[in-house]
């Protein structure tokens, strides 16, 4: 299907009209204390837009995993008052823990156009998750139209992301779904080429999907974290101690011979930095070496790739016109271990090319080391830009009206 056809914001009437807004309101608490506000503020663009244009704003969003009942550390009112502050305007927050309640009706009832309502954490109800069709009425029945800007959440079927769409007269993507949509949608469907691929993190079995996907997109396809271990074992390579999937082994040499029928380039580490064992606490001094990736020995683990394979890949982002990274390259959470994390980061940051941080792990490594202003785009969702990169339909995003 075509994101692209979906309509956005823009493409609504919306000035009088009750609009509900699904965000990506789920930021880190400590002691009641938002400590990253990038998901609030990716939000303000879309909010922003419908007060300027005579909405009646009414905003809901998840927070953590309360799993169906109210849970005071996981309310979304910390949220409000950030709101509050970043739109200079009081926002009101109904503290209903059945989420659509006395006090949500009694506050949309009583709204003028401009004004805006937060609804409690939608998880609070169990059958959110299920796509239950009462609370998916209930949201409805709040408002007249329906946006959603939370793609974070676009590959789950719920209540606030897709059944909601059911009781509206229409619905739309947000400013920040649009964004991810035509970013991620361009990279993988329309890249300008060169198109590189660096695909890192734990596992293969967590990526299977988007290599296959890419593999009939990419020019190259680079490989690092724990999941190169399982490659390199496939090469026939002695992996130590290192992360492996022996179930996988197989698949890996078959990929690598598709690759080369395709006349796509397969990138793996040619050395690695490796240790006795792994760092406890996470962020702890090591003792750590490198080796040439085929002469791992075998009471040693790797942990990052080497500076060889630094250069190597970093040679290869500097010739892309349009590089995708989802995962790290090693343990990017212990200083000694982030090298070639910031590599790649850097090599990224130093390319004219169209650059995208497919969200999760590799947002946060980059943000943490600094270069988040560098890139074209670092998505919000980390599992849903996966599966966009798989190929997967995200119901989020299909639940929309089309153009």
């Amino acid at each position: 299907m075509s994101y692209l056809s979906k309509k956005t914001v823009e493409d609504l009437n919306v000035a009088g009209k009750r609009v509900l807004v699904r965000c990506d309101f789920n930021v880190p608490l400590k002691n009641g204390v938002i400590t990253d506000e990038n998901r609030i503020v990716a939000a303000l663009p879309t909010i922003q837009y419908l007060i300027n244009n005579g909405a009646k704003v009414i905003l809901c969003s998840h927070l953590g995993k309360p799993k169906g009942e109210p849970k005071p550390e996981l309310s979304l009112a910390p949220v409000a008052v950030r709101l509050s502050e970043k739109l200079g305007k009081e926002i009101v927050f109904a503290a209903d823990d059945c989420v659509v309640g006395e006090n949500a009706k009694a506050a949309v009832a009583a709204m003028k156009d401009g004004d805006v309502v937060l609804l409690q954490n939608t998880r609070y109800r169990a059958e959110e998750t299920k796509n239950g069709e009462a609370l998916s009425a209930e949201l409805g029945s709040l408002c007249d139209l329906f946006v959603n800007d939370a793609f974070g959440a676009a590959h789950r079927a719920h209540c606030s992301t897709v059944g909601v769409t059911a009781f509206v007269e229409e619905s739309a993507n947000g400013y920040l779904m649009a964004k991810e949509v035509e970013f991620l949608g361009n990279a993988v469907n329309n890249p300008v080429r060169p198109f590189v691929t660096i695909l890192g993190g734990a596992k293969v079995a967590d990526k299977l999907n988007v290599i296959e996907n890419l593999l009939n997109k990419a020019d190259t396809l680079i490989i690092g974290g724990g999941m190169a271990y399982t490659f390199l074992a496939a090469k026939g390579y002695e992996v130590g101690k290192s992360l492996l999937d022996t179930t996988k082994i197989d698949y890996c040499r078959e990929m690598m011979a598709r690759a080369e029928e395709k006349g796509v380039k397969i990138l793996l580490p040619i050395d690695c930095v490796i240790a006795s064992d792994f760092p406890n606490p996470i962020d702890a001094e090591i003792d750590v070496e490198v080796v040439a990736a085929d002469a791992i020995p075998a009471d040693m683990e790797g942990m990052d790739i080497g500076p060889a394979s630094a250069e190597l890949f970093a040679n290869e982002v500097k010739n892309a016109k349009t590089v995708v990274w989802n995962g790290p390259m090693g343990v990017f959470e212990n200083p000694t271990l982030a090298k070639g994390t910031i590599a790649v980061a850097q090599a990224l940051a130093e390319t004219d090319a169209t650059t995208i941080i497919g969200g999760g792990d590799s947002a946060a490594a980059v943000n943490t080391l600094g270069f988040g202003d560098k890139m074209s785009h670092i998505s919000t969702g980390g599992g849903a830009s996966l599966e966009f990169l798989e190929g997967k339909e995200l119901p989020g995003i299909a639940a929309m009206s089309d153009k």
